[in-house]
């Protein structure tokens, strides 16, 4: 009885002792697996180095120049681009702080770019800039019988010479993509301004009118000595420029005054003006 049990007690300790050899074969195993995978990945990235390495015979002249890092990549170069410039201007006649008559109409022309280092350029050119506007002056009527508002209609039509100075500065957004913003002085040359005036005043409120110094038929405003020629203004704008694309828009303030025979006592006219246009560089 008793030899049964220690035979029983013996196959027990032989029966635990398999499986826990098992198992440090098992981790002895996975060791050396991990061991040739590092061994193997050490080998292919130390051959991947070697064959980035340049060849020394071919390599080119500035790789031995420890301050090649240190050049720019784009040196600055002086040019001088093109742009057709087309889009929307609008003028307003401002007198004492009110606006007398607004005109809307088309700028077109070309401008030239001078390239400067830092992101800056200097641009000029010529435009042509074409507005129409309209503008009803509301009279009493002179005559006893009738106590009705009689209408003087002036209708606008306005062709000046632009001759925009515009310092820019640009930032690159992303790529090709970039904004800028520009300011300078602006000097509008005066062609043609002729008033087509509609009279719809009665014979005495006309006869009035005049006497008050107010033309009732229709003339050339530059020529009757109205208004000056010359407008100097003052801008400030900005926009978004895609490769050879460009969308600007700006507002500028008049300067001096362009009116030359006052019908009021110290009587002004300012011309102020915005615009918004597209352009493209040639």
């Amino acid at each position: 009885m008793c030899f049964c049990v220690k035979k029983l007690h013996i196959s027990v300790e032989c029966s635990t002792f398999v499986p826990q050899n098992k198992q440090k074969m098992m981790k002895i195993r996975k060791v050396y697996i991990c061991f040739i995978m590092c061994v193997m990945a050490s080998f292919a990235l130390a051959q991947d180095a070697r064959n980035t390495l340049p060849d020394l015979q071919t390599a080119e002249e500035d790789f031995f120049d420890p301050t090649r890092n240190d050049k720019p990549k784009q040196e600055y170069q002086f040019t001088t681009p093109w742009r057709f410039e087309i889009g929307y201007a609008q003028l307003n006649h401002r007198t004492q702080d009110t606006s007398a008559i607004y005109l809307h109409g088309l700028r077109v022309g070309a401008t030239v770019d001078f390239v400067l280092p830092y992101n800056f350029s200097i641009q000029t050119g010529a435009l042509a800039t074409f507005t129409y506007g309209q503008n009803n002056q509301h009279w009493p009527s002179m005559d006893a019988e009738s106590a009705q508002i009689n209408i003087l209609q002036h209708n606008i039509l306005q062709l000046q010479l632009t001759i925009p100075v515009r310092a820019y500065y640009n930032i690159t957004l992303w790529k090709e993509l970039r904004m800028f913003i520009f300011a300078g002085p602006q000097l509008q040359v005066g062609l043609t301004n002729y008033d087509v005036i509609n009279n719809e005043t009665s014979e005495l409120t006309t006869q009035w009118i005049e006497q008050q110094g107010i033309s009732t038929q229709s003339e050339e405003r530059y020529l009757s000595k109205e208004l000056y020629r010359t407008n100097m203004q003052f801008g400030l704008g900005g926009g978004i420029e895609w490769d050879r694309y460009r969308l600007q828009a700006g507002y500028d303030f008049g300067l001096n005054n362009i009116l030359r025979t006052p019908v009021l006592q110290n009587q002004k006219i300012n011309e102020w003006g915005w615009m918004c246009t597209f352009s493209y560089q040639l």
